[in-house]
This record gives C-alpha cells, sequence and structure tokens, in this order.
C-alpha cells in the first residue's frame, strides 16, 4: 500500500510540473505538404491469429482492409527498393531529359521501367513510393505541378482513412493498426505497408490484450481521433468508457501483472525517485516496410493518468513509450515520444496541461473516468515525429505500464499514423498538436 503525500509536496511538484516545466512550443507544421498513409475506404476486419497477432498480407491491392486471408510478408533486403538513395525534388525532371532503358535505373531509386517505374527521371516516383499533394508554393514560389509518385496511374488519388466500424473489443491486431492509421498491407517485397501487427507485452512477448484496450469512436465528450472515424485506446488498466461493457469504475483495475520493461526503462526522471518494476503492461507493436519516398513518420497520443497530481515526482512514474528497432538518431534507448527535457511520457512530462488548474481546463477529462474523482489530468493531444530510410524496415511498440506498483492506470491514445514523403530531413521530437 502506497503511503499518501504529504500536502506540501503535493503543492510543489504540481507547480513544478504546472507551471515550471511547461515548455511548449508552437507545431512545426511541414510547409506546403499533405500526407496519408495510402488507406482504403472500405471498411472492415480481419479474425487475427491466436494469442492476438496478425501478420501483413500478399495479394491484396491498395484498396483492400487487411483480411483473415492475409500471410506475412517479410524482406531479406533484397528487391527493387533495396538500395538506399538521397531523396531529390518531389516533381524531378522530365523524362525526356534523362531518357533510359527499360533495364536502366536512371534515377537510382532501385527500380527501372521494366520494373514499373513510370519516371526514371525522378527518385521520388516508383511504385514502392506514396503518393503526396503539394499544395503550397515551393521556394520558387510556384505549386509544383502534381505527380503520380506512386505509378498507379492516377496523380495525388491518395485515398480515405479505412477504420470506422470496428468494434470496440475487436482484438485482431490489424484492425487496432488501421484504426490509428496504418492499413495498406505490404504486397511482397517490394511494396511498403504493415509487414505484421501483434499484440505484445512491453519486452515484445506475445500476449492477448484482454479489456486493455479499446477501439473508441471518441474518448469522453469532448476528445475525437485525429484521423477518421475512430482511435486507440491502451491502458494499464482497461481501455474502456464509463458505461462500456469491462468498464473499470475505479482508479485501479488489474491486466497483464507483473511485467519485463525494455532495456532501459523504466526511465527514471532526474530528481525524482525512481522503480525498476512494471506492472500491467500492454502494447500495439507493428512491423512496417517504408515507401522508398519517405523521410520520416508522425503520430499523434494523448496520454492520461489518475497518478496526477499526487504522485508527480515519486517512484510510482506510469509511463508511455513508442520504442522503434532500429533506433533512430536523437531517440532514447529507441523512445521517440518524449518531452523537450527528455522527460518520458507520465506525470512529470512537461506537456501535463488538461486538469483542475492547468491551462487546458477539465472539459478534456469530461465522460472518460478521469473526471469521476477529481483525480486525474491528462496532455491533450500531442504529436511526434521520427526520421526513416526510404524502403527501409522498422518496427514500432507503443507500449504503457504501471509503475512502482499497480494502482492508479493511465490509459494512451493512440491515432492519425501518416508517412511523411516531403523530401525534407525529419527530426525525433514531440511537441503540442494544432
Amino acid at each position: 500500500m502506497r503511503a499518501q503525500p504529504s500536502l506540501g509536496a503535493i503543492a510543489a511538484t504540481y507547480l513544478l510540473v504546472a507551471c515550471g516545466l511547461d515548455a511548449r512550443k508552437d507545431e512545426a507544421e511541414t510547409a506546403g505538404i499533405t500526407t496519408l498513409s495510402t488507406l482504403s475506404d472500405a471498411q472492415g476486419t480481419s479474425s487475427g491469429a491466436a494469442e492476438g497477432s496478425s501478420d501483413g498480407a500478399a495479394g491484396n491491392d491498395d484498396s483492400d482492409p487487411p483480411s483473415a486471408s492475409s500471410e506475412g510478408s517479410s524482406s531479406d533486403g533484397g528487391g527493387p527498393n533495396a538500395p538506399k538513395f538521397d531523396i531529390g525534388s518531389v516533381t524531378g525532371g522530365s523524362e525526356d531529359e534523362c531518357a533510359s532503358g527499360q533495364d536502366d535505373d536512371a534515377d537510382g531509386d532501385g527500380w527501372t521501367p521494366a520494373q514499373g517505374d513510370c519516371n526514371d527521371c525522378d527518385a521520388n516516383a516508383n511504385p514502392g513510393a506514396i503518393e503526396v499533394v503539394i499544395n503550397q508554393p515551393d521556394d520558387t514560389g510556384e505549386v509544383p505541378a502534381p505527380a503520380d509518385e506512386d505509378c498507379d496511374g492516377g496523380i495525388d488519388n491518395v485515398q480515405l482513412p479505412c477504420d470506422g466500424g470496428f468494434a470496440l473489443d475487436d482484438d485482431d491486431a490489424l484492425s487496432a493498426a488501421a484504426v490509428i492509421g496504418l492499413c495498406k498491407v505490404a504486397q511482397g517485397v517490394d511494396d511498403y505497408g504493415i509487414l505484421s501487427a501483434d499484440w505484445v507485452r512491453a519486452n515484445g512477448t506475445v500476449v492477448a490484450p484482454a479489456l486493455q484496450f479499446g477501439l473508441q469512436d471518441d474518448f469522453g465528450a469532448n476528445v475525437d481521433p485525429q484521423e477518421g472515424a475512430q482511435l486507440l485506446a491502451l491502458s494499464s488498466g482497461n481501455g474502456r468508457l464509463p458505461g462500456q461493457a469491462g468498464s473499470c469504475g475505479n482508479l485501479s483495475c488489474y491486466g497483464t501483472g507483473a511485467g519485463d520493461a525494455p532495456a532501459g526503462f523504466p526511465q527514471d526522471v532526474p530528481g525524482c525517485a525512481g522503480a525498476s518494476d512494471i506492472n500491467d503492461d500492454i502494447a500495439l507493436e507493428v512491423t512496417l516496410r517504408a515507401p522508398t519516398n519517405a523521410t520520416g513518420f508522425s503520430y499523434n497520443f494523448d496520454f492520461y493518468s489518475f497518478e496526477y497530481p499526487e504522485w508527480v515526482c515519486t517512484s510510482f512514474n506510469d509511463q508511455y513509450i513508442a520504442l522503434v528497432e532500429p533506433a533512430p538518431v536523437g531517440s532514447i534507448d529507441g523512445n521517440i515520444s518524449f518531452d523537450s527535457l527528455g522527460n518520458p511520457v507520465s506525470v512529470n512530462i512537461a506537456f501535463f496541461d488538461v486538469c483542475d488548474g492547468c491551462g487546458l481546463g477539465t472539459a478534456e477529462l469530461s465522460g472518460t473516468g478521469f473526471d469521476t474523482w477529481d483525480d486525474a489530468g491528462a496532455t491533450s493531444w500531442l504529436v511526434t515525429t521520427a526520421p526513416v530510410t526510404g524502403g527501409s524496415e522498422i518496427t514500432i511498440r507503443f507500449a504503457i505500464w504501471d509503475t512502482g506498483d499497480q494502482a492508479w492506470d493511465s490509459t494512451v491514445l493512440i491515432d492519425n499514423f501518416r508517412w511523411i514523403a516531403d523530401g525534407a530531413d525529419v527530426d525525433v521530437g514531440t511537441e503540442p498538436e494544432g
């Protein structure tokens, strides 16, 4: 049984986090570019394998949602998109300027005209690329002409999100991936998209998610999805709202029990007590092949916790991480979601701005269950970015856990995964959305 901290300690730590550490910066917008994962406008779910595991499919076209007939595909680094390249201009030159034979690769993107490269003058255009829409002027003051980056015969034909209609308790990991904005399943070793999706514990061990997740249409009265019609809730308790089947109805519910943290975690916060044990850990893990023209990706998250504000700067420091393998430059032990001071996502993060007395007030707690005991807070929506090499494979593990004990649960909302394909450099970073 944890001891209740003194009122003086509560006041001191509350002021430290709510006032002194709020290092918010304006969201860095990528000028003139709108990018979307290639998504389906069809809705549907797929029946997962045992333990909530699903693999990417070969043989689906771009408009197909994940299906039960999907079989995993993987790459050993070969195939047309294996060579790495420097991203050039989005529009490139005309084909007449660098005409090449059917088996030549004039732009060095790993694809030849015989393999479907529709513009061998532009390394951003090939069948392994993602379509991008540019609607703002470039350095010349002109809006670049639309291009067919993915060589499918259409221009600027980005597709609509594929979520909406998934059941709250649909435990297929591919359904959860679709809800956060990942619908396209890689079709063989040359295509980008999902290679596999699994429910795992923090250390990567496959597990059934039980009640620790929810495919939510919204989160309470005032928090909506950031793309599409649904969002993913992951919780160290129950990922359900009041009134839903399996709702916790308390400050603490129990899930997977004692767990093993990834190397380097739980991350200590400088000047605060630490703990090494984690409990009730749950994660969605996806392995992806990036589009050949991608230089990075982004996603949104929103962290809620009953630990706030009583347990700020204590050993009871529930955490959320987005662990990427291979670890990108700028990450902390592979984690890409943290504040400008390097603090992990927890009640100690500088962005904790939804609470009684905080800058954003309590509206985003309404109807979430975190408003019931006047004893919780949240960050509001944040956006994380990270770099990626075009055509490479990465694994992302979105994981949450209780630190120190199983009491006072925390929940994270995840949504709006997007590939960044504007040719610009992308850094690891997290900032408030909007």
